[in-house]
């Protein structure tokens, strides 16, 4: 008799794996308090949980994995707790850099990085200069970022290129302005899959025009606590949609 699969990762078909995967890491804090713990151990936690879904990430055969990492309306938080995040990502990705050449995996970041404190830029400079030639899974940080900062920064600098006579009004279009974000000028696709975990229904400011057809995947599951499974979960659950992009059922099958 057939069993049930005890797995998600016993359902996923490997030629149906979502490329690129966006994840809102959304919960610590809460996670933290519900055990009566400080907030800095949901952190502190959350980036273990990061560690071992990004290895997950590149088994499955996802090619870029996005994580939004800290927003530019998270440097309104109290300034201790901003501070602690800070040293924990340059104790981060200090320890990831070494990981990451094991593993042929390379560092990208999207969001205005002139933002962070001298000592955290130059980590994640340093990471991305050493892993700029590997060919595996690319790990973007989205890190001071904010879509509507993103794509007003790109209006701004096309205003200007069109006002100098270098871009005519007629060159602009969709695709155009997809190459001009920070995504696109770093050659990383649309996510196919954002996951956000915590249980709010919400996209806070990510990737606004680059997820305007991914597939969308909500769990009540706080960061800290995200596991394997759950990740499998989800990419059983895209695999399980039709993606159509404006058409009809019968023109996509």
């Amino acid at each position: 008799m057939e069993t049930e699969s005890t797995s998600y990762w016993d359902q996923i078909d490997p030629s149906r794996v979502p490329a690129h995967v966006a994840i809102i890491m959304d919960g610590n804090g809460r996670w933290a308090k519900e055990r009566g713990l400080a907030r800095m151990y949901g952190h502190q936690k959350g980036v273990e949980v990061l560690h071992d879904i990004a290895r997950t990430a590149k088994k499955t055969g996802v090619k870029y994995l996005t994580l939004y990492a800290f927003s530019i309306e998270n440097w309104n938080r109290p300034a201790e707790e901003v501070n602690a995040l800070m040293d924990i990502l340059v104790d981060l990705i200090e320890r990831e850099t070494v990981l990451l050449m094991e593993e042929n995996a390379r560092l990208l970041t999207v969001g205005d990085t002139d933002m962070l404190p001298p000592n955290v830029k130059k980590a994640f400079d340093a990471c991305m200069e050493q892993t700029s030639h590997n060919t595996g899974l690319k790990m973007i940080f989205a890190l001071s970022y904010s879509s509507r900062w993103e794509i007003t920064k790109m209006v701004r600098e096309v205003a200007q290129s069109a006002a100098a006579g270098e871009v005519s009004p007629d060159e602009i279009d969709e695709h155009f302005v997809s190459a001009h974000l920070s995504t696109g000028l770093q050659d990383i696709p649309d996510p196919d899959l954002l996951i956000r975990t915590s249980g709010e229904l919400r996209i806070s400011n990510f990737l606004l025009w680059q997820i305007a057809y991914s597939e969308l995947y909500f769990t009540p599951r706080r960061w800290p606590e995200f596991t394997d499974e759950d990740f499998w979960q989800a990419i059983v659950d895209y695999q399980h949609r039709e993606r159509r992009f404006g058409k009809t059922s019968e023109q996509v099958r």
